[in-house]
């Protein structure tokens, strides 16, 4: 039966320390009862706590970190089966394939396109997150030499190490160094050398079963030998299969609370095509339905880019808005001369405004008012958005002693408030801007400001 924060919080040490990096007890022990953190993560709390706890509140799907610092990616910890009902915790990874037979030419062509293709939109930073190994050859050698050409092309990658055989990847895991990998590869044949393997180097363990049945098997066996950290693959290679079984895991997981499939899922487009554009497809689908990783052959920016798209529409948060922080935003270098802007700190409308400001090419100030999210006419009418409330966001602002002229452009959907607006700041000019973002550039191009 789970507990509630207060309940946990009687079990904690009540440090406020903040080494969980939850700033205090009752905060954390909000989180944890949410699902939301890891018992464990708290350094101070009793073994006895930790056990009752852990149990009672660990989210269904266990969280599983790979690699560290800038390559650290974190899988699992969702406890929900929809996103309307909370919310997706940790978005899918998306992975490319390298193996050992490769040459040189073709890993690094494939290395490069991972580390230049980054992406920034509403203000999130969007790339892969990690590089699958493949051993081909058994060469425990091969592997230690690529994974150190790995680490220095795609410094940033969580590192996938796949093979059947423990000598390689303990040769691979020791080259990895502190950016610890997942060990892929543990069936019901190899599973307990698998798994000391997996407790000796403390990385993550990858467990493929022949299908759903078997990896419940298998990981279940992993499980009682208490191995904690897994990834697993049901072992489906076609996207029906690979779809349905993602699903019963889930659902099993999240409802039943079935422990031996409370992990994250990967799954492996690559080999479920030979087309690199039925790879995206299928990925798509994957990462929709509900993959903690998936594998594929190589990216490039029209495969990678509709993907990090999707990705961050579903793991998003349907219960908090993007929004930036409220501020004077300079854009292109402006100075006393150049025109004075306003909106709401929505970021998408924030990112669209300044965009099409840089297109201009006209140096200008945005000033970005806390409307808590909300577009520039749901701010209006929800009252965050007013002229009294801009008003005095201009006077605290500052901007008056950037410019030398008292002109201030608000979008034009805000219109009707110009009459308040202009009593509110008497030694102002209001000036009507464009409805449509998309028509401030010819805007600015003709500003000028006002005698």
């Amino acid at each position: 039966m789970a507990l509630t924060g207060i309940q946990i919080l009687k079990m904690l040490p009540k440090k406020n320390c903040g080494e969980c990096s939850i700033p205090t007890c009752l905060a954390f022990a909000m989180k944890v009862a949410a699902g939301q953190a890891e018992i464990d993560t708290c350094p101070y709390v009793s073994d006895e706590a930790k056990a009752t706890i852990g149990e009672a509140s660990a989210p269904p799907i266990r969280t599983v970190k790979i690699g560290a610092g800038d390559a650290e990616f974190t899988a699992g910890g969702e406890t929900c089966l929809f996103r309307h009902e909370k919310r997706f915790e940790h978005p899918t990874g998306i992975a490319i394939l390298v193996s050992t037979n490769e040459d040189d030419a073709e890993v690094e062509g494939k290395l490069k396109r991972f580390r230049d293709m980054e992406f920034e939109r509403v203000g999130v930073l969007m790339r892969a997150n990690l590089v699958a190994i493949k051993d081909t050859s058994g060469d425990p050698a091969k592997m230690s030499s690529l994974v150190g050409k790995v680490q220095e092309m795609a410094p940033k990658a969580a590192i996938i190490l796949m093979s059947d055989n423990t000598d390689v990847l303990k040769a691979g895991a020791e080259a990895c160094g502190d950016n610890k990998p997942l060990l892929y590869g543990a069936t019901a044949d190899n599973w307990e050398a698998f798994a000391d393997l997996a407790k000796e180097t403390g990385c993550v363990l990858g467990v493929k079963g022949a299908n759903l049945d078997d990896l419940v098997e298998v990981s279940g066996k992993l499980v009682d030998s208490g191995l904690k950290d897994m990834v697993i693959d049901t072992g489906a290679r076609t996207l029906r299969a690979a779809f349905e079984d993602n699903i019963v895991a889930r659902r099993s997981a999240i409802k039943e609370r079935f422990k031996p499939l409370g992990f994250p899922t990967i799954t492996f487009p690559c080999e479920m095509t030979d087309d690199l554009m039925m790879e995206a497809m299928i990925a798509s689908v994957l990462m929709a339905k509900y993959a903690g990783i998936i594998v594929l052959s190589d990216i490039q920016g029209d495969i990678l880019f509709p993907l990090l798209l999707e990705q961050l529409n579903i793991f998003t948060d349907p219960q908090r808005p993007m929004v930036v922080q409220e501020d004077i935003y300079p854009i292109t270098g402006p100075d006393e001369n150049s025109p004075v802007l306003i909106t709401c700190n929505f970021s998408l409308t924030y990112f669209i405004v300044s965009g099409e400001i840089e297109g201009s090419k006209v140096p200008s100030w945005l000033l970005i008012k806390d409307t808590e999210g909300l577009s520039v006419l749901t701010a209006w009418a929800a009252g965050k958005f007013g002229a009294d409330l801009i008003a005095q966001f201009v006077n605290k602002s500052g901007i008056a002693d950037k410019v030398k002229h008292h002109e201030l452009i608000i979008p034009g959907y805000l219109a009707t408030i110009k009459g308040e607006l202009e009593e509110e700041l008497p030694d102002w000019t209001i000036t009507i801007g464009p409805r449509e973002a998309g028509h401030l550039p010819a805007f600015l191009k003709e500003w000028q400001p006002a005698a």
